[in-house]
């Protein structure tokens, strides 16, 4: 489903390398996790799925097809995106912030409101249609964001520290949501720094340090789980 063959992303303005020869595939269905300390090019990876970075040597391979030749629109309509700081409209209820997600892509009034409020009720969160941001916690805003993300039932769900600025009860609220996501068939690539959630969920993990993507196999020997481990107790006060 989503393939990287040998990709470089290097910053024209300061000629930082923020990826380096980064060979990878992830496959329909999968939860992947990116983990690595801040800067470690993370999402530089995740930007370059959605074309909101191009790479600049390689080649990235989504659905089968060079993302360089998608048009960003229609890229967009089959991968989401959840950022950590929300994003979301501030004049506009939870509804409207979902709602206008599809307004833009031309849909009618009726699928509209029908794919809206599924989305809402997919995250546990219709009953706060038509609340306003202000008036949400941190829990209740990110799960508007993935509702918004999922809105038009893409394939690919990127998550770019979704968890980043909640509080421990909240990430797990959201992370069982992005669970459910993920059994019901969506592929998810997760960036992020939480240590206890990354060996909670038991899925894939992927490390990325100073551009490099590194990943448990034979060939490597590259541990996960002592990496893990090692991150686990530096992050700790």
């Amino acid at each position: 489903m989503i393939e990287f063959r040998s990709v470089q992303k290097i910053y024209k303005e300061d000629h930082h390398v923020a990826v380096k020869e980064a060979s990878f595939k992830v496959e329909k269905g999968e939860f992947v996790f990116f983990v690595g300390p801040s800067g470690a090019g993370k999402s530089s990876l995740l930007k370059m799925i959605y074309k909101e970075e191009m790479p600049t040597n390689g080649q990235i391979l989504v659905f089968g097809k060079d993302v360089k030749r998608f048009k960003t629109t229609k890229l967009r309509r089959n991968v989401g995106v959840v950022f950590q700081d929300f994003e979301l409209l501030k004049n506009k209820t939870a509804y409207e912030n979902v709602a206008y997600a599809l307004e833009c892509l031309g849909e009618s009034p009726f699928k509209i409101k029908k794919k809206a409020m599924t989305a809402l009720e997919r995250m546990g969160i219709e009953e706060h249609a038509k609340r306003y941001p202000h008036q949400m916690s941190g829990g209740q805003q990110q799960r508007i964001v993935i509702a918004r993300a999922i809105v038009n039932e893409p394939k690919i769900l990127v998550c770019d520290e979704p968890t980043g600025n909640l509080d421990f009860e909240s990430a797990e609220t959201v992370m069982y949501y992005l669970n459910e996501l993920n059994q019901s068939g969506s592929t998810i690539l997760m960036s992020t720094h939480n240590m206890h959630i990354v060996n909670k969920m038991n899925k894939r993990i992927m490390i990325v340090e100073d551009g490099v993507v590194k990943t448990e196999n034979e060939e490597t020997k590259f541990n996960v789980p002592n990496y893990i481990e090692e991150m686990e107790h530096a992050n700790q006060p």
